[in-house]
């Protein structure tokens, strides 16, 4: 069977020291939902920056650590399961480690899925980087009754292995404590344990701000499995070692004879020579033709290597390579791994029930509607409050004449509140419960049953969080689309988020339509929405072939939330649309009623004319209604009660009302959502599913107008 060995390199990419004034880069590596993100939230606290891995839109999460008067960076790479080019957030990873280098990797992996994680972990290791193993989440291994011998774990892949529970921050000083040894490049006792001084029981994150203690009787007290809290850590630690994945067979003979051939022709790559014999041989593609722009030798021998291989596992050379690395994983896994049998728990039935043909469902549309409801809910009384507020101290409604400063002002002001008490009301509490889902478990399970269903519009299960998010705000919708797998993916559950009718739209459908026509013509604006966004999405697959990928995401056990997890979630979600969203109302709002007051929109609607009168029976006043929706669309309806009063049933006509409801609903998206389209896909695209929206509302507008003069 295939056996881990170490080799010994030329020492440790930066050896760095207490007092050299330079900072130590610590990656967190790991699949999903093991509790990277725990992890990182306690070392980093609130010093932690998101934003976009350079020319990428996958979200990056930086922080900052001060361990020991030493202040130390902390990376946390997205969650991924191989190292491959797959996804977006694939490329990140493996380029990352490759170009940056940082100094130690901690490789997170959850001990309940040990053998799936470890998977990843000796690609982690082909990659031949200084690491740490954390073996996390013991605590619910121990409640299925699995038991891991994180020592003889350490000697089987040759690196530290530091048990921890995140959750509670068991194990998170050792955890650091090793890390910083191997990217120092600690010396190596006999018995195999780094020696180290002693230190100060006392970790510090960020610049002070939030202190995190781990006190010395949480590291002496029996660690989960009966493994000490002072002894849990073993392995190497030696940043002079590297450590190397050696495979049986046919494939290690493959893997060595390319790995001699890139060494002799000194090819000056940015991944390790044996990494790249072994993508080589798995024929990644940017791999291949990164080498064969430097040598067509190695791209020839490559060829008669994989045929030599296929012919050997009688398998195409990439399942032959998954193949040894899942042997290789399993006989790991049971040699350190032992189960008691244990009783079938309340939550284990509960897992089994939600995943179940017919009550899955069901339970996914009670959680559905059930987040909806809390959503408009809660967001409706914060509405309502956070408005009255405001208007205490000033109206809010648009300013369409006066003084050219107070116009300006009233636009900033207003665009602010409207933010305020719009928006946020609407989002946090989506954002608390949508939180609270993602760490119970609920969530995935949803995505997982929606996913058929999802299918039939072109998308895949996980498209069911960012368009439920989409009721809420289609801003922070689209910015979690970055959920999704392929940009076309991306760009597809974007595309059906703009027609989801955002808390501002139903402002509109209910101010126009519920309160002067009633609300069964309301409720028939969103079942027409849903048909629309079907047929639009549908034919969207048609612009943009490709085929949609089977749903793979983790679906990790059911647990209580963490507070702290679901406030910091919360709370870096809503920082991120505060940023985006407050100052593009602001700005557009003011310029909207300055364009009004000066009388720069007047020819603008008359020139709309053929459209909105002719086509869809409306007003001429309706191509201003339009253009100021463009900036909110909320601003439909307060700028036709700002020009006509509140009176409306007096100028407009049970027909015009729903018409103008429908077309505000699926129009141009707002200015901040063509910003997000813009920031994520780029403008080409953003203006490209912006006609398609004008396109659907012209259409479906002018249908409804020649329907409801029957009608009515």
């Amino acid at each position: 069977m295939a056996k881990l060995g170490s080799c010994h390199g030329t020492g440790a990419k930066k050896s760095r020291k207490k007092g050299e004034g330079k900072t130590l880069t610590i990656a967190l590596a790991g699949n999903a939902n093991v509790g990277k993100s725990v992890i990182f939230n306690q070392l980093t606290g609130s010093h932690q920056t998101i934003g976009n891995w350079p020319g990428k839109t996958v979200e990056s999460a930086r922080g900052f650590l001060d361990f020991e008067g030493e202040e130390i960076a902390i990376i946390d790479l997205p969650g991924i399961y191989s190292l491959s080019t797959f996804s977006l957030e694939e490329i990140v990873t493996r380029d990352y480690i490759a170009r940056e280098k940082p100094d130690v990797i901690i490789n997170v992996i959850g001990a309940p899925v040990l053998e799936r994680n470890l998977f990843f972990t000796l690609q982690l290791m082909e990659m031949d980087v200084p690491m740490v193993v954390d073996l996390n989440q013991v605590d619910l291994a121990e409640a299925q009754g699995i038991t891991i011998d994180a020592a003889k774990l350490a000697k089987w892949l040759d690196v530290p292995v530091v048990p921890t529970i995140a959750a509670r921050g068991t194990g998170i000083r050792e955890l650091v404590s090793r890390a910083v040894e191997v990217a120092r490049g600690g010396s190596v006792t006999e018995d195999n344990h780094i020696i180290r001084d002693a230190r100060s029981e006392t970790i510090t994150t960020g610049t002070g701000h939030q202190n995190r203690r781990w006190n010395r009787q949480n590291r002496q007290n029996g660690g989960p499995n009966g493994i000490p809290g002072n002894c849990n850590a073993t392995g190497t630690g030696n940043g002079h070692h590297r450590h190397r994945v050696r495979y049986q067979g046919g494939l290690e003979a493959g893997v060595s004879e390319l790995t001699d051939l890139i060494e002799s022709e000194k090819l000056n790559l940015e991944y390790p020579p044996r990494w790249v014999a072994v993508k080589l041989l798995e024929g990644d593609t940017g791999i291949k033709e990164m080498v064969g722009a430097k040598s067509e030798h190695i791209s020839r021998t490559t060829e008669v290597v994989a045929r030599r291989l296929e012919e050997t596992y009688k398998q195409p050379r990439f399942a032959a390579v998954a193949s040894e690395r899942y042997a290789l994983a399993q006989q790991i896994a049971r040699d350190v791994q032992s189960q008691t049998k244990n009783r079938t728990t309340f939550l284990d039935r509960l897992d089994r029930l939600t995943t179940q043909k017919v009550f899955g469902y069901v339970m996914s549309v009670v959680v559905i509607a059930g987040l909806l409801l809390w959503t408009f809910t809660i967001g409706n009384i914060l509405s309502t409050v956070l408005t009255n507020a405001f208007s205490f101290f000033q109206p809010v409604n648009p300013q369409v004449s006066g003084q050219a400063w107070s116009i300006v002002w009233n636009g900033v002001f207003g665009g602010f509140v409207a933010g305020v008490t719009l928006v946020l009301p609407f989002v946090i509490p989506f954002y608390l419960m949508l939180a609270v889902m993602e760490d119970s478990g609920i969530l995935t399970r949803v995505a997982f049953m929606m996913d058929s269903a999802m299918h039939q519009m072109g998308l895949h299960g996980k498209a069911i969080i960012p368009l439920i998010l989409g009721y809420g705000c289609n801003v922070p919708a689209i910015y979690t689309t970055r959920v999704m797998g392929t940009r076309r993916e991306r760009l597809l559950a974007s595309f059906a988020i703009t027609f989801a009718p955002c808390a501002a739209r139903t402002i509109v459908i209910l101010g126009l339509v519920s309160v002067f026509v009633g609300y069964g013509w309301a409720l028939a604006l969103y079942a027409i929405d849903l048909l629309i966004m079907f047929i639009a999405v549908k034919v969207a697959l048609k612009v943009i072939p490709g085929d949609t990928p089977g749903l793979i995401m983790e679906m990790h056990s059911f647990k209580t939330p963490s507070l702290s997890v679901v406030t910091r979630q919360t709370w870096a979600r809503t920082k991120s649309l505060i940023i985006m969203v407050l100052p593009m109302y602001m700005i557009g709002t003011a310029a909207v009623q300055g364009l009004y007051a000066f009388g720069i929109l007047q020819p603008v609607s008359e020139f709309m004319s053929p459209l909105t009168v002719s086509w869809l029976g409306l007003p001429v006043v309706a191509g201003i209604l339009l253009v100021f929706g463009v900036v909110r669309k909320e601003l439909i309806l307060l700028a036709l009660v700002a020009i006509y009063g509140t009176d409306l049933a007096a100028v407009l006509t049970p027909a015009q009302f729903i018409v103008l409801a429908l077309v505000g609903m699926l129009y141009l998206p707002c200015i901040a959502t063509i910003g997000i389209l813009a920031k994520e896909f780029g403008w080409k695209s953003s203006i490209a599913i912006s006609l398609a929206n004008l396109a659907a509302a012209l259409l479906a507008g002018g249908i409804a107008a020649r329907i409801l003069d029957i009608v009515f």
